[in-house]
Parts: structure tokens; C-alpha cells; sequence
């Protein structure tokens, strides 16, 4: 959300870009998700390593997810819904890590750099001119120069503040940099749209293993948020989730990657094995989903969508900025009343007062629903997932809110069966222990100044 990092203390230091935001996005509503009631046309299929399994194979594996798993209706109708929206295979033999916060994530990128042999493929929104970014800005130049080719795509917005000289050593080293939908329409590839952003944080490395998640390349990461470490960039934690893939599954974040680079007319990649040959190398199964402003509507966003729809248990939702459409709100309401337990981790506190205000403008008809909700302490939230009846995940950038489902390019991964669905289950009460269940009782006892801020804040919901 680049209005959020680049309006840390205040919306009206920065009054001429959302002017630009707003005359970008004052057309009607977009439509946010298709028929919903559709009937989906073909059975689930999986892909494994050497292309598509048969029926019986693909039956087998959503067998073994299924059994000894809650009562879901997610392997019924919403897996082949999913698969009819996105496009996208779900993908078997894959194995997945789970990487909560920026110290665990940054290493395991360093060393995945450092081991490069053939190209490194980089989608970031924000890359700060900070001991982070530079760090890897010297590892990126040092394995070019060693003749890996490195590929680099960021935000114009999102990076706003890092200086053109910053991307010189890495452009005149040889890497391919590329500015996502220039900020100065005098260099913009296309029609100018100010709001059309990329969100994404993706890392590819040798086609061999991928990085996705919620963290950014900043400074800001540079601790944990569960230990007494702080950050080297002021004194806030920040609490993050990412992903570390191996496997077929690559292969899908890559055209993702190859998409949005020749989208924006970057130059003519170096000949290189982007696609190298792929082998199982463990049990989980994988979607990689990609949403982009270009499409009617958001395709991660529908599918969270579907599978709260199809929940039957439990919905554990984690997220940075929550500023919800109706049917999102609908969906978790509704949700509650077919008896399933639903709860929000939300940050307690931000570096956007505007969404933040906005967010909790919309806890209370939430509580009343019988929706549980718990602001995170001690770090600033800012990761990205959910976990729906302990067999369906997601880890990406996608927030929920409109920017996200309207205007940004997002990635998701999404990952199906109870083992993972543990990990994030267990990640999930993590966080509720330094967390805070917010009570109606006491949430209807908040003082009228904060209700003013949270009404004045819900005006601009759709623009945050």
C-alpha cells in the first residue's frame, strides 16, 4: 500500500499524491468477483513435475488430504471453482518452509543468492537504500559480475524514496532493472495510471526455488518480533510471514515473473535455463496465484472468497490492513452463523493511521456478528495469510482491502493438507499470545474522538 509507506506520520504531508489517487480511481464500484454461484465445468486436475496427472491420480491425492481432516467442504465444490477462476494448477511433489519475520527470511535468501548458478529473478515493492538494500544490492552486483544474470523488477511509488543512484551499480554491473508502471508519465510505457501498483514480493532463484510473502527489502525487517531484538532502523519491530518453495510448483512463479516483466516492456531477458527441469522434491501441494488490476477482478481475493464460503470449522485470518468490500463482510458473518469459528489477527499498531482508523471502523458490526477479533502487541503487523479449516492456506502479499483487490499486482501462494495447515495453525496462536481479544463490551466504551477518526477514515475506504 504505497499511500501507507510513504505517509508514516502524516496523510497530509502527502495531500498532491492521493489528489492523483483520486482522480485515478474515481470511476464507478468495480466489479470484485464474478458469479459466485457458478457450476464449475471439470473435475480437480493436479500437475506434478512432468505435466498433468491423470483423473485417478489427481483423485488419489485429494483423497489423502481429505482424510483425517475437519469436515470441509473445500475439497468439494471450492478446489474446482478455484481451478475454473485461476487458471492456475494446483501442483503436487512441492516442499514448503514456513518463514516468520525478516531476519529468518533474509538469510534464506542470502544463502539462496549466494548459491546461484544461473539467474536470479527479483519483483519487489519497496527496496530502501538501507543496510538491507544494500546488502543486497552487493550481492546482486557481486553474482552478476560473476555471470549469473540477475533480473530486478520494483514499484516506481512503493520505493519511492529510494534515489536513482541507488539502482546505478546494479545497472551499470549489468543487471536487468526494471521500474514497475513509472510514477512520471513522461516515462511510462503505457497509459499513466498512478494507482496500478506491484505489490508483489517475489524471488526466484536458478528456476530452482522461489520467495513469496509479505516482506519488503528494508531495514525495517531486521528483527524478530517475538524475542527482545530490535530493529536497526528505529526501535519497532515488525511482524512478517514468507515462504520458501522447492519444487514444480516454481515453474508457475516464474511465468508470473516473465509475465509482469514483458507487461511492462522490459528489455530482452539473457538467454538463460529459466524453466530448468523440474523433480518432486516433497509432499505439498501448491497453487501460485497472481492477481493484476488488468484482470476483471481480483483472483486471489475471489478465491479467499470461495473457501471462506465453504468453510466449515475454522477461519484464521491474518492480516496488516483490513478494509473490507461488503461481500468479504458478508462472508465472515455469514460464516459464523453456520457455526464456524472465525478470527481476525489484526495489528494493534501501524504506519497508517488512515487504515488503521478505517480498519476498526468496522470492528464493532464484526463483534456483534460473533466474529472474534485480536490486535497483535509488541510488533507491527504487516503479514498477509489465512488458514481455513485447517487444510487450506495462504502466505502472499494481498491485503484485504481495496487497493489490494482493486488496483494492485498481488501473489499468493496457496497450499492444501493438514500438515501445513498445522504449521499455520500453530504460527496463528503464536500470535495470539501477544495478542489482545478486543471485547464488544469494551470496544462500545471507546471514546467519541476515536469514533469521529473512524468514521472520517471509513469516507476514504475504497482509496487507502
Amino acid at each position: 500500500m504505497y499511500l501507507i509507506k510513504i505517509n508514516n506520520l502524516s496523510i497530509f504531508r502527502f495531500a498532491p499524491t492521493l489528489f492523483l489517487t483520486l482522480l485515478a480511481g474515481c470511476s464507478s464500484i468495480p466489479t470484485m468477483v464474478p458469479d459466485m454461484a457458478m457450476q464449475p465445468k471439470h473435475a480437480v486436475q493436479l500437475d506434478g513435475a512432468h505435466g498433468p496427472l491423470t483423473a485417478q491420480q489427481s483423485k488419489a491425492v485429494l483423497a489423502r488430504l481429505k482424510k483425517n481432516g475437519d469436515d470441509t467442504n473445500i475439497f468439494d465444490k471450492h478446489l474446482a471453482l478455484e481451478a475454473e477462476i485461476v487458471g492456475s494448477p494446483l501442483v503436487v511433489g512441492n516442499k514448503v518452509e514456513l518463514l516468520i519475520d525478516g531476519p529468518t527470511t533474509y538469510d534464506a535468501m542470502f544463502l539462496a543468492i549466494e548459491n546461484a548458478k544461473s539467474s536470479i529473478n527479483m519483483e519487489t515493492f519497496i527496496i530502501e537504500d538501507d543496510e538491507i538494500g544494500q546488502r543486497f544490492a552487493k550481492l546482486l552486483i557481486s553474482k552478476q559480475i560473476s555471470g549469473v544474470q540477475v533480473n530486478l523488477i520494483y514499484d516506481s511509488v512503493g520505493s519511492i524514496s529510494t534515489p536513482k543512484a541507488f539502482f546505478k551499480p546494479l545497472t551499470e554491473s549489468g543487471v536487468n532493472v526494471l521500474e514497475f508502471n513509472p510514477i512520471n508519465p513522461l516515462a511510462t510505457r503505457k497509459g499513466w495510471d498512478v494507482n496500478r501498483r506491484d505489490h508483489r514480493k517475489l524471488l526466484i532463484v536458478d528456476g530452482q526455488v522461489t520467495f513469496v510473502g509479505g516482506i519488503n527489502i528494508s531495514s525495517v525487517y531486521s528483527s524478530g518480533s517475538f524475542g527482545k531484538s530490535r530493529s536497526t532502523k528505529g526501535d519497532q519491530q515488525w511482524r512478517d510471514t514468507h515462504l520458501r518453495l522447492v519444487g514444480p510448483v516454481v515453474n508457475e512463479f516464474q511465468k508470473l515473473f516473465m509475465a509482469t516483466w514483458n507487461e511492462q516492456k522490459g528489455a530482452l531477458l539473457a538467454t538463460r535455463d529459466y524453466f530448468p527441469e523440474q523433480t518432486n522434491k516433497g509432499n505439498e501441494v501448491v497453487r501460485a496465484i497472481g492477481s493484476s488490476p488488468e484482470e476483471p477482478y481480483s483472483q486471489i481475493y475471489v478465491t479467499l472468497l470461495s473457501a471462506i464460503n465453504s468453510a466449515e470449522t475454522r477461519v484464521s485470518l491474518t492480516n496488516a490492513y483490513f478494509v473490507p468490500d461488503p461481500k468479504l463482510l458478508a462472508a465472515l458473518k455469514e460464516a459464523v452463523q453456520r457455526g464456524v469459528d472465525v478470527r481476525l489477527l489484526l495489528p494493534e499498531k501501524t504506519d497508517s493511521l488512515m487504515v488503521f482508523y478505517a480498519s476498526r471502523s468496522y470492528y464493532e458490526e464484526l463483534l456483534c456478528a460473533g466474529v472474534k477479533i485480536y490486535e497483535r502487541r509488541d510488533a507491527l503487523l504487516h503479514a498477509k495469510t489465512a488458514m481455513i479449516d485447517g487444510v487450506w492456506s495462504t502466505v502472499g502479499s494481498t491485503n484485504l482491502d481495496w487497493r489490494s483487490f482493486t488496483n494492485n499486482q498481488e501473489i499468493n501462494a496457496v497450499l492444501l493438507g493438514q500438515d501445513f495447515g498445522l504449521q499455520m495453525q500453530n504460527m496463528f496462536e503464536m500470535d495470539l499470545e501477544s495478542s489482545t481479544l478486543i471485547t464488544l463490551d469494551e470496544w462500545r466504551a471507546r471514546s467519541i474522538s476515536v469514533r469521529l477518526k473512524e468514521r472520517a477514515a471509513r469516507l476514504w475506504a475504497r482509496w487507502l
